[in-house]
């Protein structure tokens, strides 16, 4: 199930991570590269954090494939690509960073790390793509200014944890959990809701 999901949230994530590179006029390479980084960095950096290593996207062929594949299919789509609504993107995004921010967690939680920390490495690998690839196209990261972004990612891992603490069924809290976040974030997109920050004068 871990492997599924996770291989789900790759090839949304980079699907998400090509389309950006399309906006940016990026060539073939360009969305390879993009994808790549969008759909398998947070997770690279997850395995790094928790000891495993070399990283499951780097062992398993299947995740380089799905993020590869996400790509090609927006290169050869892209004259579709470019006439999505923004609001299909929000979903993939959504989509992907909820995928990813419980299959982080429970992947955390297999190597044995502390459920608070492995909330944590949930989050980071829902949102460590997505920073990646703001920061190769020279913009501020998502995750530092959108509504509710990392916040999401947290709230779908934590609730990954505390159901697994409970003894509840693996599968349910799995969904549940990437549920939650994509509910949460979609959700903030459209009410506008952000968290407090300092108002300049």
């Amino acid at each position: 199930m871990l492997l599924v999901v996770d291989l789900v949230g790759t090839f949304v994530f980079a699907v998400e991570g090509a389309t950006a590179g399309i906006e940016a006029n990026l060539d073939l390479l360009g969305l390879m590269v993009l994808a790549f980084a969008t759909a398998l960095g947070g997770g690279i950096v997850r395995d790094l954090l928790i000891g495993a290593v070399p990283p499951g996207s780097i062992r398993d062929w299947r995740y380089p494939g799905a993020a590869f594949l996400g790509a090609a299919v927006v290169f050869c789509l892209s004259q579709f690509v470019s006439q999505i609504s923004p609001w299909v993107i929000i979903i993939f995004d959504a989509a992907g960073l909820g995928l990813f921010a419980v299959a982080g967690a429970a992947k955390a939680l297999d190597f044995g790390i502390h459920p608070f920390i492995a909330v944590l490495m949930g989050g980071v690998t829902g949102v460590g793509g997505g920073t990646i690839r703001d920061i190769l196209l020279a913009r501020i990261p998502t995750v530092l200014r959108a509504d509710v972004y990392a916040t999401a990612a947290l709230a779908g891992a934590a609730v990954l944890v505390l159901g697994l603490r409970l003894k509840m069924n693996p599968r349910f809290v799995t969904v549940l959990g990437a549920v939650v976040c994509f509910v949460l974030r979609v959700v903030s997109v459209w009410r506008h809701w952000n968290l407090p920050r300092l108002l300049q004068h």
